[in-house]
């Protein structure tokens, strides 16, 4: 990974499953050019992980905070990820 790059591990909780959370990050998360996934979680909340240039996952992190029109984000964590993430752009089986 690039210095000027980052891969974080990003929890996003509220109203986050049944309003198109995970289609509406994949659509967006094309404009930035990012790799990762995303999924949704058992406990409500939906997981994903953001690789790419420092400054587009910062961007990226953001749009999560406001999420897509349905959505009502409560909080979002970020947490360093330090496994490998493969090119492109995956939506995940829930875990």
């Amino acid at each position: 990974m690039e210095p000027s790059s980052k891969q974080l591990r990003v929890v996003i909780s509220g109203r986050v499953q049944g309003v198109w959370f995970r289609g509406w990050a994949a659509g967006v998360v094309s404009g930035y050019g990012l790799d990762g996934w995303i999924r949704n979680r058992r406990d409500g909340t939906v997981e994903a992980v953001f690789a790419g240039p420092a400054a587009a996952v910062d961007d990226m992190v953001r749009e999560c905070r406001r999420g897509p029109p349905a959505a009502r984000v409560v909080a979002v964590e970020c947490f360093d990820y330090a496994d490998p993430v493969p090119p492109g752009f995956a939506s995940l089986p829930s875990a």
